[in-house]
């Protein structure tokens, strides 16, 4: 009787505690990173009774959770690399919108510039059109600088988000190290809830950094960022903090407090949340702010070229319509040497946007791509006289140099920034052609002179009265000086202006060149500035300036299209990893419902031998009560 009542009683509270496992996976079946937990059955100790041994029912031999750490494991990789495309993604679109809106491009408001100066070479006199191009170009000016102010937002952001990160890294690191500190070194016996928060909590942490996490012997989880660098080691975490730049102090980095110093992490190495954060600085931002700076010098440089060869309404020769400021040089926070350098922009079709580190290994200056470093050509020796030639870029250094010492060129990065419009006065444009030329009345043969074009503008007798008498039909002077040889269409030059003849002059013709007076309505000079959009400046001559725009808002878009398309293929291989895990580990409804069922009738049954154990106690009670 005893034996009956012990055996229904074991399979009594056996059942009741596994319908309460299956209750508690089925209350889960909402909660992410839940492993769904299984009750293996075992039979009790037996009883010796002298005839044989006799059975005592049932007990629970464990409570575990049903885990493959092997499709965990496939998932934690996947879910890092998923971080990093989802932050590399949407930070790449909201630049890709900024050139791509109309409200925020530079393509809408350079084409209203350029109209504008076209309807000046329509009307070269009339102040409203002066007026048009001023406030056209100042929109132009401003337009740069919103831009290149919005990208320095974003970088600001990247810097919250890593701030915000290494917060987060180190609360999750110290958690899972906690966790592990809990498991110990028998992870067999842990609370299946635990161990499914452990893994959570990496999960997460793994979405910040990168990386993986490995399985030690007895049951701890160490964890490392996608460089391997150890984040949480048994029970000890580690910290992580942010840094400054070296060369750029308004850029964070994520570092790693390591025996009192401070490991900068490489952010080509790392995954996750961080790693899509710096490789959008690196890849994107960077790139994208420093040929928005290129698109900058390009137009104000030819623009202001060709407007220095025109005359205003005042008759005084153009000046600079665009103000820009000059290459960005900073040096190491670690050089010990008092060198500066001082950089400006020379050959424009030279120009490149790339940041480069320059380098003094004792005797010369090296120079180096900041993003490959790969090699880049150098000339020079950095005097006034001879200033170092690197990529479009001259630099003076001053001071004395000491061996190692580094410096970061950003040739035009932040450039467009200091874009600004030099001119208030309408009267101010340079429309009109600095000289003129014109064919004496008194001339007998068929030579036309269709137009005097500006070699230099920066000649001293540029504006002098010149005459051009032909001697001979061969021979031609100048003022008197001469006579030079003469053949049909050739290039007729002093004075820093040339031009050529149509036709066929003969003896005792002459050909005068006077400067333009103020008042001018003479357009040649807004014509040659309406078509400085098409002028081909970079890329020793072979891209125009709209090219180069043009350009800009394709790379930007083609960078944010790939992170997409990156981020759609990893996608689905996460979701593949997700769903093999959840076919191990996932709470199924309908299997659920089986075993409750099962478990009920099971419970009923145990319940049964219960009752029929107190009967028998009850007749037994009767008979001797009789």
């Amino acid at each position: 009787m005893t034996s009956v009542l012990s055996t229904g009683t074991s399979a009594l509270l056996a059942f009741q505690r596994a319908l309460a496992t299956t209750s508690h996976n089925v209350a889960n079946i909402n909660t992410v990173g839940y492993s769904r937990q299984r009750v293996d059955f075992a039979t009790a100790d037996p009883q010796q009774m002298g005839y044989g041994t006799v059975g005592n029912g049932t007990r629970i031999a464990d409570i575990r959770r049903v885990a493959d750490q092997l499709a965990i494991s496939r998932l934690l990789d996947g879910s890092g690399e998923l971080a990093r495309l989802k932050q590399l993604s949407t930070m790449a679109d909201r630049v890709d919108s900024l050139f791509s809106e109309a409200s925020t491009n530079v393509a809408g408001v350079w084409s209203n510039f350029f109209d504008s100066v076209s309807g000046l070479s329509s009307n070269a006199s009339a102040t409203a059109d002066r007026q048009n191009v001023l406030d056209s170009a100042n929109t132009l000016a401003n337009r740069f600088r919103q831009l290149n102010g919005s990208l320095d937002s974003l970088n600001s952001e990247v810097n919250n988000g890593i701030s915000a990160a290494a917060t987060e890294i180190n609360r999750l690191a110290a958690e899972v190290a906690q966790i592990n500190g809990a498991i110990g070194s028998n992870a067999a016996n842990a609370a299946p809830d635990l161990l499914d928060r452990r893994d959570q909590l990496i999960a997460s942490l793994v979405g910040y950094t990168g990386g993986n996490a490995v399985m030690q012997d007895g049951g701890f989880m160490n964890v490392y960022t996608a460089g391997g660098q150890a984040l949480v080691v048994g029970s000890t975490a580690s910290k992580v903090t942010t840094v400054t730049d070296a060369y750029q102090p308004e850029r964070l980095q994520l570092a790693l407090e390591t025996q009192g110093a401070k490991v900068v992490l490489d952010s080509r190495a790392l995954g996750g949340q961080v790693g899509g954060l710096m490789e959008f600085r690196e890849t994107v931002l960077t790139p994208a702010q420093a040929e928005l700076g290129k698109l900058a010098v390009g137009l104000a440089t030819t623009f202001n070229d060709t407007h220095r060869d025109g005359v205003d309404l005042y008759g005084q020769m153009g000046t600079d319509l665009f103000s820009l400021g000059s290459p960005r040089i900073t040096e190491n926070t670690a050089n010990t040497g008092s060198a500066t350098l001082q950089g400006s922009f020379g050959d424009l079709s030279r120009l490149q946007a790339q940041n480069i580190v320059l380098r003094f290994d004792g005797t010369q200056w090296q120079a180096n791509r900041a993003d490959t470093g790969a090699s880049v050509a150098l000339a020079g020796s950095g005097t006034a006289a001879d200033p170092l030639v690197i990529n479009g870029v001259e630099l003076v250094v001053g001071g004395a140099p000491a061996v190692n010492d580094r410096f970061l060129l950003q040739p035009t990065a932040n450039v467009a920034a200091s874009m600004s419009v030099t001119i208030t006065d309408p009267s101010r444009l340079a429309a009109a052609a600095p000289v003129k030329g014109a064919a004496s009345t008194a001339n007998t043969g068929t030579g036309k002179l269709t137009g005097v074009k500006v070699a230099d503008a920066g000649n001293p007798a540029l504006r002098t009265p010149a005459a051009v008498v032909f001697t001979a039909a061969g021979q031609y002077t100048i003022d008197g000086a001469g006579p030079f040889a003469y053949t049909a269409g050739q290039t007729i030059s002093a004075n820093g202006w040339s031009f050529v003849l149509d036709g066929a002059p003969k003896p005792g013709d002459s050909f005068n060149i006077t400067p333009v007076g103020a008042g001018s309505s003479d357009n040649s000079n807004a014509l040659a500035l309406a078509k400085v959009e098409d002028a081909k400046a970079f890329n020793s001559g072979t891209v125009t300036l709209n090219g180069a725009l043009g350009g800009l808002t394709t790379q930007v878009g083609a960078a944010a299209r790939s992170a997409q398309y990156s981020l759609d293929a990893q996608q689905v291989i996460t979701d593949q990893a997700q769903a093999a895990r959840d076919s191990v580990s996932g709470v199924n409804l309908d299997e659920e419902a089986a075993d409750m069922l099962r478990l009920q009738q099971a419970y009923q049954a145990a319940s049964q031998l219960i009752s029929t154990a107190d009967t028998m106690f009850q007749t037994i009670l009767g008979a001797v009560s009789r």
